[in-house]
């Protein structure tokens, strides 16, 4: 199964977590529930701590399409692993219905294939990269602002240093598993790989040195959306793929 297959439907999940807890929840999910999801047919693209937010945990599975995401859930919530480790994960969380349904734009080389390696159950390394984004949010899926970032953002981010590994909006469609509920927005988000700290720090400064995107694209950007957009710097944890 290919990427792009295995990832026509999306879900972004950012969960906030009680204080001090998220170490915790990365175990459980480290050790049961990425085996666990991908046995019911899912594909789990990344799982990250938030680098702005220690009581914050995201992550991202894929689907081959809107039937196989009822399946798999159902499969996976209602199964044994659940119901072994659930309670442990619900017992870190404060709120866990910051999710998004999205569909690609655009899947490059750095996001993770179905069968890319995966660090073994017990690695505790956890890679120095940083994947980082945004969330904006849009006016309506018809407000041209997937073109205007494939033309005018993209190219800019990658000047600055950014290898650009996914975008995605919006997947229109009802939530077809209801006991996990989704946000009701139209949004746009990229995602993008830096080695380092030191090299996104260098993508930043270069981006704030820049006179197009800070009289140009920024005040674009603001125009094109109705929300400050949620900025996203991510470290993977030792399992994940997208690295």
């Amino acid at each position: 199964m290919n990427t792009q297959d295995c990832c026509a439907v999306v879900d972004l999940r950012q969960y906030t977590l009680r204080p001090g807890q998220r170490d915790t929840l990365v175990k459980v999910f480290d050790e049961a529930f990425v085996e666990g999801q991908e046995a019911e047919g899912m594909h789990i693209c990344g799982q990250f701590r938030d680098l702005d937010d220690p009581d914050r945990f995201v992550w991202l599975r894929g689907f081959a399409d809107l039937d196989a995401r009822a399946k798999a859930l159902n499969g996976f919530y209602y199964g044994p692993v659940w119901k072994a480790r659930g309670g442990e994960a619900n017992a870190t969380m404060l709120d866990s219905d910051n999710a998004l349904l999205l569909k690609p734009v655009e899947l490059g080389p750095g996001f993770p294939a179905f069968d890319a390696p995966r660090p073994g159950v017990g690695a505790t390394e956890v890679p120095a990269s940083v994947v980082a984004g945004a969330v904006y949010h849009r006016r309506t899926a018809d407000d041209g602002f997937v073109e205007f970032f494939v033309d005018q953002v993209a190219p800019a981010l990658t000047a600055a240093g950014a290898v650009i590994a996914a975008t995605f909006e919006t997947l229109a469609a009802e939530n077809n598993f209801p006991a996990l509920p989704l946000r009701d927005e139209t949004v746009f988000v990229w995602l993008a790989t830096f080695p380092n700290d030191t090299s996104y720090a260098e993508h930043r400064r270069r981006l704030a040195g820049s006179r197009t995107w800070q009289t140009t694209l920024l005040p674009e950007l603001t125009c094109r959306t109705i929300a400050p957009p949620q900025e996203l710097r991510l470290r993977p944890t030792a399992r994940s793929q997208f690295r």
